[in-house]
């Protein structure tokens, strides 16, 4: 896999992970690690959940060449004030995400190019990939973003089929949460994380790995319904 994968047309298009304020954020407090971290930590964390992969040298010329072309793209974004950056946050279901109602719309709507077992389509080359891998070892690991089906449902909603735009889109929000079910209901490499989120009131409401502050299931912190999670984790802080 590569970058652009998930950050659309080289990180530029908007609510597509675009890398438009990336370098002024950083160095910042990763929630996940609970430590302030440089930018090229926060790349190589990339490198080895969402591309199931190796981390980078920080000093190397490939993590040199990466930091060098963020900077340039988020050159008119210093401000922090960019919109469409990140994914869009869908409003949360009153029920669960589904993986049976999920397969249809992957049927109709992601399967000729991301395959029927989700295998992607590889380039020419045989060393990328066109279309990624959605699940397997191939594809990112349960410890990536994408994982957590908020990111995955907000992505897909402005993202695809490819091709459409968060000006737009083709599926509704059902759709994308259901197909983010689906897809993340799949095999894929696992990463110890028992180091994520020590504070458990860090944790989103969609990290699907416990312990967790409130009484939930880690069923339904995979595929909710995230509402009343929310409402009761919001009346924890309260008290």
């Amino acid at each position: 896999m590569n970058c652009q994968n998930c950050h659309l047309e080289a990180g530029t298009k908007p609510f597509a992970l675009d890398f438009s304020v990336f370098i002024s954020q950083y160095p910042k407090l990763n929630g996940r690690s609970g430590k302030v971290e440089p930018a090229h930590e926060r790349i190589n964390e990339c490198m080895e959940r969402s591309m199931n992969g190796k981390r980078l040298k920080p000093d190397g010329k490939e993590m040199k060449a990466i930091l060098a072309y963020m900077a340039w793209v988020g050159a008119d974004h210093a401000d922090h004030k960019a919109g469409g950056q990140s994914v869009e946050k869908l409003p949360y279901m009153s029920r669960a995400a589904d993986p049976l109602k999920g397969r249809m719309v992957y049927r109709s709507q992601c399967q000729n190019c991301h395959g029927e077992n989700g295998q992607g389509l590889l380039a020419v080359n045989k060393k990328s990939y066109v279309y990624p891998p959605l699940w397997g070892n191939k594809s990112y690991n349960d410890a990536a973003g994408m994982y957590r089906l908020s990111n995955f449902a907000g992505f897909v909603k402005n993202n695809m089929p490819l091709g459409v735009t968060y000006k737009s889109p083709k599926l509704s929000d059902q759709e994308a949460w259901d197909v983010a079910a689906y897809v993340n209901s799949k095999p894929r490499g696992h990463r110890d994380q028992h180091n994520d989120y020590k504070e458990k009131d860090k944790k989103p409401i969609d990290f699907p790995f416990g312990p967790y502050q409130d009484a939930f299931s880690e069923q339904q912190h995979k595929f909710g319904p995230f509402a009343v999670i929310k409402s009761a984790n919001k009346s924890h802080k309260k008290n």
